[in-house]
């Protein structure tokens, strides 16, 4: 495959690399090889970023909750 996308990818004024991938995602889709769609591929990005934000949003509440300890923390009072 690759040297079919070597030779065609001039011909429509892309990079071989490029073609390539687009080629297997095509087939990717069309069942005939193993790998994710570009639906799942999209879905796994949109739970990648989901996950982080929900990791920041973790450390924000610990930090917090942390302050809060400590300011409410009798021993820390005069």
């Amino acid at each position: 495959m690759w040297a079919t996308c070597r030779g065609l990818a001039p011909k429509l004024n892309i990079g071989a690399e490029t073609l390539r991938k687009w080629v297997t995602q095509a087939q990717a889709h069309a069942g005939e090889r193993t790998g994710p769609t570009s639906e799942e591929l999209e879905e796994i990005k949109r739970l990648k970023r989901e996950n982080r934000d929900l990791r920041e949003t973790n450390d924000i509440l610990r930090a917090a909750a942390s302050f809060f300890a400590r300011e409410l923390d009798p021993r820390n009072r005069p």
